[in-house]
């Protein structure tokens, strides 16, 4: 893992970004020098690492004592997209726009951003943990269909929490039912792009004992900024019990 920038901001978080191979990332670390609790924070492929919503959530919770980490997964930001994927992209937005069904061609667009994305974060994860100021335990936030794969393969992850936006494709579905983290869900009621039934029925299928489901109204990007601040009391939970927050 190389260094490439890193700055101090206001809240006395460090942002650093680095590059790990061919996958550009970002770090927030907290002020002090006791060791934190890391959350991997994923976004949905070809949303950047830089998109403001992501960066704020990042710095709330590295304000609030995390090591925050994200990865740009390949054809995301910078990085090139494959021409297989484009024309997955290409052929859903023809189809939505048709009105014709669209589950077949996310399954091909999805399912493979899925494969190639777990790989590097479980590299980016050893890279992680090894430097000083990191200590674990690890959780995960944000995009729902990397996260459960995640979750059932690395045993390192203690706690996900997952937005119910985008297509998971079936064998995630499938994987569901593996988990064992507790969980906790964020459904926003209207969003126009993850029919609600589908949610509900893959929250069903978690198996963890412990799992949240939050839902509130509005469309996509609608989430209330205080189920950033609930969160933080669910990492509190999970990854930190011992500390008395």
């Amino acid at each position: 893992m190389r260094f490439t920038s890193q700055q101090r901001l206001d809240d006395g978080v460090l942002e650093r970004e680095f590059i790990l191979g061919e996958i550009p990332g970002t770090l927030w670390t907290p002020p002090g020098s006791a060791p934190a609790p890391l959350i991997l924070m994923a976004h949905n492929n070809g949303l950047p690492k830089a998109e403001p919503r992501l960066v704020a959530r990042a710095r709330y919770c590295a304000a609030y004592g995390y090591a925050v980490a994200t990865i740009d997964a390949a054809g995301c930001g910078d990085r090139p997209r494959s021409a297989a994927a484009e024309q997955a992209r290409a052929d859903l937005r023809r189809a939505m726009r048709a009105g014709e069904p669209v589950d077949e061609i996310f399954e091909s667009l999805v399912g493979p951003l899925v494969e190639a994305a777990v790989p590097e974060w479980r590299t980016a994860l050893d890279a992680l943990l090894a430097l000083p100021g990191i200590g674990g335990p690890v959780g995960y936030s944000g995009w729902t269909a990397v996260g459960i794969r995640l979750a059932a393969v690395e045993p390192r992850i203690a706690a996900a929490g997952f937005f119910a936006g985008g297509y998971v494709p079936r064998a995630q579905r499938e994987e569901a039912r593996q988990l064992t983290v507790p969980l906790l869900f964020l459904l926003q009621w209207d969003d126009e792009g993850n029919p609600r039934q589908r949610a509900l029925d893959l929250f069903d299928a978690f198996g963890s004992e412990e799992k949240t489901l939050h839902a509130n109204l509005g469309g996509h990007v609608g989430t209330p900024w205080f189920e950033v601040e609930d969160g933080g009391r669910f990492y509190d939970r999970h990854l930190r019990p011992a500390d008395g927050r």
